[in-house]
């Protein structure tokens, strides 16, 4: 029987004085995720926290009342830190209802955060990066938006399931720029695809089954614009615990540096 270990942490690095990321690991509700917000002043800050905020509310909202009342508060920001275990099979829902509940969670966040700047129209700019994995009994549906990301780490090897929407990452798909190059270009920065930027959001989605022994990472860009995959890869095939990888992975992205907020979440599959 597959049992699901997760651990996530957020930190604000060493060159910001506030941290903008947000994260979320719920395996009672079945889902984990990580946002970086982007705008501004705190602007940031309220996009990421309301993406977080509305991914737990949908996936509350299809738990039985009985159920729901110890899960209210799960929601995780800034320097915090959880870690949880539960049995894949004590998720009970199929695969499309758990990309449905992905899509509600992208949808109601999206609407939210515009809500917010038409309210507060000096926030004009606000958004967020943002991913979300979500768990059925036979594996997880993820939905990707910006430049944050989603690894999987498996059989000695190191995956990236997501695809950044930035001006560096088209300029590699066209090639017209090198990976190499473009840890350093000038707009490796921006990005095209955002949580409440526009009237419609546009995840990609996909689905990925539960293999034991897989390890799966989310991280904010704090990470891996600091940290190349090879060392990433070194990280996470270790022995260390949950809590030693993410305490490892952020000590190196401030070593390297420390630029930006850092959040890492690792979610690992057992047998």
């Amino acid at each position: 029987m597959l049992r699901i270990s997760s651990y996530g942490k957020t930190d604000a690095g060493i060159r910001r004085s506030n941290n903008e990321d947000a994260f979320a690991v719920n395996l009672e509700l079945g889902f984990c995720l990580v946002a970086d917000g982007m705008g501004g002043e705190a602007a940031g800050e309220v996009a990421s926290r309301i993406f977080a905020e509305a991914a737990g509310e949908i996936f509350s909202e299809a738990v039985p009342v009985s159920k729901l009342f110890k899960h209210i508060r799960r929601v995780f920001r800034r320097a915090d830190t959880n870690s949880s275990e539960i049995k894949l099979t004590s998720i009970n829902r199929s695969e499309e209802e758990t990309l449905e509940l992905v899509r509600k969670a992208f949808r109601l966040s999206n609407d939210r955060i515009q809500g917010y700047v038409r309210k507060n129209p000096d926030c004009e700019g606000m958004g967020c990066t943002a991913e979300l994995t979500a768990f059925f009994k036979d594996g997880f549906v993820f939905g990707h938006v910006g430049d944050s990301r989603i690894y999987r780490f498996g059989k000695g090897e190191l995956k990236l399931l997501t695809h950044d929407h930035s001006f560096v990452q088209k300029q590699i798909d066209q090639g017209l720029l090198t990976p190499e190059k473009a840890r350093t270009h000038y707009y490796r920065n921006l990005i095209l695809k955002a949580v409440g930027i526009e009237e419609d959001v546009l995840p990609d989605f996909g689905t990925v089954k539960a293999r034991a022994g897989d390890l799966f990472l989310l991280c904010s860009d704090g990470l891996t614009d600091m940290v190349e995959d090879s060392r990433i890869q070194e990280v996470l095939s270790s022995s260390d615990t949950l809590v030693q990888k993410t305490e490892k992975l952020i000590g190196l992205s401030k070593l390297s540096g420390g630029y930006d907020n850092i959040t890492v979440v690792l979610a690992e599959i057992k047998s």
